[in-house]
């Protein structure tokens, strides 16, 4: 029902909207609704797309939830926020028709920037798609999917195996058929890098090496068994030299805490008290970063620091680290269900998580002693 109602949608847009074409787009807009990894995945694309087009007005479009990535970013020259629904994570249930309505008040948004030209970095995203032709833009570009498709002026060829970053640069620069690993763009501020270097030197004797545990993640289907991780952990602290912290957001606070009990000596901990910025800079300088699939994760490989990402139902060919693959190692299991791509429950009714089970801590220590 919905791909015939936005089929029809699009053909009435294309009778009813008057789209002013422009031989050489100048003011540029790019759409990314995702959260804090998805969209620093994106930001290759978005350098690249500032190569190409260096005189260009370039702005992005992305959910509150994940401003705070692209808020300094050099590439854009203004950065829009909107609370895309079916984003926002813990958000009350939206009836069929809201987020039709909600596409209204977002065009008229986007209609004061006279865009003529839109990029649409999420493929599947109809609701992004429909928005561009909504607010009369003339360029559109996005993935053939069947739901988007109507909408745009250029559809590409959609090969939904590939890194959502190539996936990224392909839009921008399609004639491209091999793409260097350009390295995510995120730089704290020189306020985040002091506040850092201060934490560190106040918390960490001379000689000691930070190792950060990040276990928690927006999806509980993606975390990793307590007990293993207090085993990695207490092997770690017994490492000379080795000063444990463990990090989370404000919603991941028991998590932490039961994680730092459970541990002796007590590890350091952060808990909803850094900015992304900050954390960014606290993970510039330590020696490691381990977690499960998370935009934290992602934020490690920006700052270079060598990192462990834990995959079970994320599928880490299309969302796995952008980096050196000798520096940014993926541990992930080997079940034939594994990447599900469901993160509120197993489809199998696993209980714990069958796939994240799989990830053995001497799989992880291993790998922790080639990096670390």
């Amino acid at each position: 029902m919905r791909l015939k109602l936005l089929q029809i949608g699009a053909g009435l847009g294309r009778s009813l909207l008057h789209f002013p074409a422009s031989a050489s787009p100048q003011r540029i807009l790019v759409i990314k609704p995702d959260h804090l990894g998805d969209v620093l995945l994106s930001t290759p694309a978005l350098h690249r797309l500032r190569q190409l087009r260096p005189q260009a007005f370039i702005g992005g479009l992305v959910g509150p939830w994940a401003a705070a990535i692209l808020a300094n970013n050099p590439d854009l020259d203004t950065l829009l926020t909107f609370p895309f629904p079916g984003f926002a994570r813990e958000a009350k249930k939206q009836n069929f028709w809201q987020p039709y309505g909600m596409l209204w008040s977002a065009a008229q948004l986007l209609r004061a920037g006279h865009f003529d030209q839109a990029f649409l970095l999420r493929d599947d995203h109809w609701w992004g798609a429909a928005l561009t032709m909504l607010a009369a833009i003339p360029h559109r570009v996005g993935y053939a999917v069947p739901e988007c498709k109507p909408f745009l002026t250029d559809p590409l060829p959609w090969e939904p195996t590939q890194h959502v970053t190539v996936q990224a640069l392909a839009l921008v620069e399609p004639s491209a058929f091999a793409f260097q690993r350009s390295p995510l763009v995120f730089k704290p501020t020189e306020g985040e890098v002091t506040w850092a270097r201060r934490w560190v030197k106040q918390h960490l004797q001379p000689g000691e090496r930070l190792v950060i545990l990040h276990p928690g993640t927006g999806g509980p289907t993606k975390l990793w068994l307590p007990p293993y991780w207090i085993k990695v952990a207490q092997n770690l602290a017994r490492r000379p030299k080795v000063r444990l912290l463990l990090t989370g957001g404000t919603n991941e606070q028991h998590l932490v805490e039961a994680l730092a009990l459970a541990l002796s000596p007590s590890p350091l901990t952060l808990i909803g008290a850094t900015s992304v910025g900050q954390l960014a800079a606290l993970q510039k300088q330590a020696s490691l970063v381990l977690g499960v699939d998370s935009g934290p994760l992602h934020l490690a490989v920006s700052q270079g620091t060598p990192s462990i990402h834990l995959f079970g139902p994320s599928d880490a060919k299309r969302f796995g680290p952008w980096g050196d693959p000798s520096r940014h190692r993926v541990i992930q299991s080997a079940l034939e269900c594994s990447p599900c791509g469901h993160f509120l429950s197993c489809p199998r009714g696993t209980n714990p998580v069958e796939c994240m089970q799989a990830l053995q801590p001497e799989d992880v220590l291993q790998v922790l002693s080639e990096l670390i």
